[in-house]
């Protein structure tokens, strides 16, 4: 049974931090990103959450993202803890990118966690978003990700997704920063200056940034 006040590892820094937060991942080192990406995968098993981890990877690819991040496949009585998909077949089915199903996705994630799991966590290569995809520009990105920290209130799931900037442009991850209240940057995890809280009339980003 889910907790709101449930304090939760990350495996990467020692800071616990409460169940339900969005963390923007800001990377250009593909190998620390696999240890921080194993690190909060094997924590949230360690923590008994139902993991999700999407996979910039085609559906046939996805057994080698285990390998890639050194994830260690679950035991047989907790194999539906741990699951492993693609981020475009999760997120655009139909080939178009679905803002609404894709939160009602993550409302599912929270609410429909196996038996047994105490919370449930979730993080996304979103390098899905450069393959041009109906839907998936800059803007409509930063939106859907705004609208994500609504749907935490009610429904904390764990959140984080990796932002290469070596592939993003600079105004599509200033942006980006808008909308996450927490970030890591160089390896380091902090509360981010940069967030922007939603308007409380209209879910939509104030004018002026609120970032503790």
């Amino acid at each position: 049974m889910y907790t709101h006040n449930r304090q939760v590892s990350l495996g990467f820094t020692p800071d616990r931090y409460p169940e339900g937060t969005h963390i923007c991942y800001l990377y250009d080192d593909e190998e620390e990103r696999k240890r921080f990406m194993s690190a909060y995968v094997s924590s949230g098993m360690d923590e008994r959450e139902a993991v999700t981890y999407l996979a910039d990877a085609a559906p046939g690819a996805l057994d080698r993202t285990f390998g890639e991040l050194g994830i260690a496949r679950p035991s047989q009585d907790r194999q539906n803890h741990l699951l492993v998909a693609s981020a475009v077949e999760t997120i655009c089915p139909g080939g178009r990118f679905d803002p609404d199903a894709m939160l009602d996705r993550l409302r599912d994630m929270y609410a429909l966690h196996p038996a047994g799991c105490a919370g449930a966590r979730m993080a996304a290569e979103m390098t899905w978003a450069l393959h041009g995809i109906p839907g998936s520009d800059s803007e409509h990105l930063t939106k859907f990700e705004g609208r994500i920290n609504e749907v935490l209130k009610t429904h904390p799931l764990t959140v984080l997704c990796q932002y290469d900037t070596r592939k993003f442009d600079g105004a599509t991850i200033f942006d980006l920063l808008n909308v996450h209240p927490i970030m890591i940057v160089h390896g380091q995890i902090m509360r981010n200056p940069f967030y922007v809280p939603p308007d409380p009339h209209s879910g939509a980003p104030s004018d002026t940034c609120g970032g503790k």
